[in-house]
């Protein structure tokens, strides 16, 4: 009850300073970092998680799963087949250059085992544009800047989490059998994606019967019901909740622009909700013992993996396309680590590797470091773009990229 208390309180200040929160470099997630890392043990003492509590790793799932179902949503199908080179870029290229990069310093700089490097890599990896949401979620910056960063971080969840499972086999005590599992990853994830495809197809069959559908006021509740079903399916059957998370938000809005709608506001103030809750949680395991277990070389590391690795690698992934040259260093810049690393994290941790602590470790503060330096960066920079007026930012992350389909179709792609 007193973590319900906290995040409260913790929610209540966050509304009273989201408009000034909005115009500054304060950012309403770094109050619930910070809010979290104040009330826990290190601190105050008012609330007791640990790595290992479940309430870590159900928040952390739930705001993950929350966020892709209302970021797939917003995906367009026609505009991404016209302009999927720029993204594919990203993923193709970026992605594994950023993964590989961050392998190596790991090794180096911290000393651990290659296979444990190429996990750390693989976690830290993907990125996630909730915490950058004054460039994502504005009109004013270039469609296809926003396009890139929504449908880079929209995917690459999905594609390392195979990865991430596959170094965890390899890594484990059971290593000798990671050949064996990569059958059983690969039907989690088909699984995953058929429930995903599957589920919302058919509710939207259902309410097109001529006796069946929702009035007006409960028409929001259809998604949602949607994707609470799915998130419990996909729990009972070993699905990967993720992909399947992010297709269904794809395919409802493919199928139901209706449904899309009628959700939108319900659905991202849910998300913004399983995001605040999962980031208090996770703030209250940033103790100072935790830092403290970190070497000087793996500092070292983290510094490098914000300011080197992740813009190093997509701005090799983006030579030769029509980007500004702002617009190559923003989307490069932009590479936070969210709730997918966090997840990933702490099935590393659990997984009982010999070297899991320490990654573990080496992962939050990455997490920490990366979530203060890019939301607390994002006004800034969105003002490049003539950005003026802030405090009426649109729904973060791709929240804004079919009503803008149409700007500047002749300039995406390389």
């Amino acid at each position: 009850m007193v973590l319900i208390v906290v995040f409260g309180v913790a929610l209540l200040i966050a509304v009273l300073l989201s408009g000034l929160a909005a115009r500054t470099v304060l950012s309403t997630s770094f109050l619930f970092l910070v809010g979290g890392a104040l009330v826990s043990d290190g601190f105050l003492g008012l609330i007791h998680i640990t790595p290992d509590s479940e309430i870590v790793s159900v928040t952390a799932d739930l705001a993950l799963f929350a966020v892709l179902f209302t970021d797939g949503m917003h995906v367009s199908f026609p505009k991404l087949r016209a302009n999927w080179k720029n993204p594919a870029r990203a993923l193709g290229l970026g992605m594994p250059l950023a993964f590989v990069g961050m392998a190596l310093i790991t090794h180096y700089l911290v000393g651990l085992d290659w296979t444990t490097s190429f996990l750390v890599g693989a976690v830290l990896a993907p990125t996630d544009p909730v915490f950058a949401s004054a460039i994502v979620g504005r009109k004013e910056v270039p469609s296809k800047l926003r396009q890139l960063l929504n449908v880079e971080s929209g995917i690459n969840d999905g594609l390392a989490l195979p990865v991430v499972l596959i170094l965890i086999a390899a890594a484990g005590p059971t290593s000798g059998h990671a050949e064996s599992s990569l059958g059983k990853i690969g039907l989690e994830l088909l699984l995953g994606l058929v429930f995903g495809v599957v589920l919302p197809m058919a509710v939207i069959a259902l309410v097109r019967f001529r006796h069946l559908g929702a009035e007006p006021k409960l028409q929001p509740l259809l998604p949602l019901a949607i994707g609470v079903i799915l998130y419990a399916l996909c729990h009972l059957t070993h699905a990967n909740p993720y992909l399947a998370a992010f297709s269904a938000g794809a395919v409802l809005t493919a199928r139901s622009i209706e449904a899309k709608e009628s959700f939108e506001p319900l659905g991202e103030a849910l998300a913004e909700l399983a995001k605040f809750a999962a980031l208090l949680v996770f703030g209250a395991l940033l103790t100072p013992s935790l830092f403290g277990d970190l070497s000087f070389g793996g500092y070292v590391a983290v510094v490098l993996a914000i300011v080197l690795i992740r813009p190093a690698s997509l701005l090799l992934s983006l030579m030769g396309t029509r980007f500004t040259r702002q617009e190559k260093l923003v989307a490069a810049w932009f590479g936070p680590k969210g709730f997918a690393s966090v997840v990933y994290g702490l099935l590393v941790l659990q997984a009982g590797i010999p070297q899991g602590g320490e990654a573990f470790t080496l992962i939050a503060v990455c997490i920490a470091f990366s979530i203060v330096a890019h939301s607390s960066t994002d006004v800034p920079i969105a003002r490049l773009f003539h950005v003026d007026e802030l405090t009426d930012t649109e729904v973060p992350a791709a929240r804004t990229s079919d009503a803008t389909s149409a700007e500047e179709p002749s300039r995406v792609g390389p």
